[in-house]
């Protein structure tokens, strides 16, 4: 029984199922603690993502040496085919399925949450982007100019932020989980918004899976290992990401999972899941795909054209890698597209913000697991290619 409680994965799960009890009987005076506290854990949590992607990607590009670049691109390029076939399956679905949908939109009664009593801000060093830029500028930047010196304090960083990972973030994970569950709980959210899209949700669950299973299936074909020992270890990270509903939140506990993985180069591991965290977002693009023409159908009477879903789903690749890894940043980022591509209106905005927060936690679930599906496929073309394995010490 102890060693069950010291599961990431139990305690994930039970984190969730008392948050959504707890959630049902708390009153207004219990759950101003709860937020308070759910407030203080999401913002030491963002505070330390920053200092996770630093910490890996930059030390990463520096171990890879004169191939960091080649990497580089690869990976982007990877991220970014992932993102726009996603969509463009979704697209198809959309059109078969969408027309014989009957979806009632009403979506009212739920709870406001009470005021934050206590509100800690710790605003971040940098935004996730700008960490992001820094670390692919500094890790390249010292692999040309073969800074040893900077490449060793990269290295003495990444050390850091591990344990600020093992000591931190995975031990506040289960709290901010159950928090954050109870929360909605309170709301309602769970009883009252979510049977009002439960059709359209199942579908793109499905959509999820049947994505993910394509993903690891060409991994393992490309790189001639196993996919399911990498997949099967991502449960606690699919987890966390259905909890935080934010990639960049779950990255501490992804990088745990992966590198469990026997067939996924560590090197690789350190480079790709930073990486593919914040700019490969599967998932949410083929949700977004989905829910707009569901709510097209359901605003406007009609789906949009062809030629103007392609070129949404194009560009909504190229939005998805620039999309901050928090709740909701994917459709948050590609809001521009939604009124200045397909038009819609305030209310058509307002009804796609609400209908994809009710899934945003299965969406980045996806984003997070298929993450290791491309970092399969780098560890295959690294070893395709001769590009020899480095160690953490370089």
């Amino acid at each position: 029984m102890k060693k069950l409680f010291k599961s990431l994965p139990f305690r994930l799960l039970l984190a969730l199922a008392l948050g959504i009890v707890l959630g049902r009987f708390f009153g207004i005076g219990a759950m101003k603690v709860v937020v308070s506290l759910q407030y203080i854990m999401g913002q030491l949590i963002t505070f330390c993502v920053p200092l996770i992607v630093i910490g890996f990607i930059a030390p990463s590009i520096t171990r890879m040496g004169k191939n960091a670049s080649k990497m580089l691109g690869i990976a982007v390029v990877l991220a970014y085919i992932s993102s726009i076939l996603a969509a463009f399956m979704s697209m198809a679905a959309g059109y078969a399925l969408v027309p014989d949908l009957n979806i009632v939109t009403d979506i009212e009664g739920l709870r406001e949450l009470p005021e934050i009593v206590f509100q800690l801000d710790i605003p971040q060093i940098m935004p996730v982007m700008s960490a992001l830029v820094l670390s692919l500028l500094i890790g390249l930047a010292a692999v040309w100019t073969r800074s040893e010196l900077t490449c060793d304090l990269l290295g003495e960083f990444q050390n850091i932020v591990l344990k600020i990972v093992e000591k931190v973030m995975i031990p506040v994970l289960p709290f901010y989980i159950c928090a954050t569950f109870c929360n909605l709980s309170y709301e309602g959210m769970i009883t009252h918004q979510l049977p009002v899209f439960l059709e359209v949700i199942g579908i793109v669950m499905l959509g999820h899976y049947i994505w993910l299973a394509v993903l690891y299936l060409i991994a393992g074909a490309y790189s001639k290992k196993k996919p399911w020992e990498v997949l099967r270890h991502y449960g606690p990270a699919y987890l966390t990401a259905v909890g935080t509903m934010s990639s960049a939140a779950t990255l501490s506990v992804a990088l745990e999972c992966a590198n469990k993985s026997k067939v996924l180069r560590k090197d690789m591991v350190g480079f790709g899941i930073p990486l593919f965290a914040n700019i490969h977002l599967c998932g949410s693009v083929l949700t977004e795909v989905f829910f707009c023409m569901t709510i097209s159908k359901m605003l406007y009477g009609q789906l949009p054209s062809l030629g103007t879903m392609i070129l949404f789903c194009l560009l909504l690749g190229i939005f998805a890698i620039g999309a901050p890894g928090v709740p909701g940043g994917t459709v948050m980022a590609s809001l521009g597209l939604i009124t200045g591509v397909l038009l819609f209106d305030d209310a058509g905005t307002a009804l796609m913000l609400a209908i994809f927060a009710l899934q945003d936690s299965f969406g980045t679930a996806c984003n997070v697991t298929g993450d290791g599906a491309l970092t399969l496929i780098l560890t295959g073309y690294a070893e395709k290619h001769g590009i020899n394995e480095v160690s953490e010490a370089g």
